[in-house]
């Protein structure tokens, strides 16, 4: 005999993410699929980056935190090194917050809509989960960069001689 689902509560990781250990996905009477929220995280990170224009997820201070965590042994893994991806997980549905830089010259509104398309078109096909909403914060945009590495500057005339 298969008992209810119990919700385990969720809790908010230093970096903000929203998880729990596992959520229902399947409970047949064969036996019960649950899937991790950080498992959700991962395919939505995935399929957001999949998106030509998206140069990289996060804020400033969630890349500058994962840039340091991926130098410790051992730290460069794990649900909370998914910079700019967030998710809230349910038994049937799934919310997912996206932190995102896009490269210069990008069409944002159509940028998003590519990158809400497939991160739904992912989740659910992995997951048989409903995603309700995808919520795109674009954070940054990224300059071309010059052969060395720096990123281009605008050149402004001096105000002074």
């Amino acid at each position: 005999m298969t008992t209810p689902a119990t919700t385990t509560p969720t809790t908010a990781t230093p970096t903000g993410t929203v998880s729990s250990p596992a959520r229902l996905a399947d409970d047949t009477a064969q036996g019960r699929t649950t899937i991790a929220a950080s498992v959700v995280q991962k395919i939505a990170g995935i399929a957001a980056r999949e998106i030509s224009g998206v140069h990289s997820m996060g804020g400033g201070v969630s890349r500058a935190f994962g840039a340091i965590r991926e130098r410790i042994p051992g730290g460069g893994t794990g649900a909370a090194n998914i910079a700019g991806v967030q998710v809230e997980v349910g038994e049937k549905q799934a919310a997912v917050d996206l932190d995102i830089v896009v490269e210069y010259g990008a069409s944002i509104v159509d940028l998003a809509r590519a990158v809400r398309r497939n991160v739904i078109t992912a989740v659910e096909r992995m997951t048989g989960l409903e995603v309700i909403e995808v919520n795109i914060a674009v954070n940054d945009i990224h300059l071309p960069t010059a052969d060395n590495g720096d990123e281009v500057q605008p050149v402004q005339p001096s105000r002074v001689e």
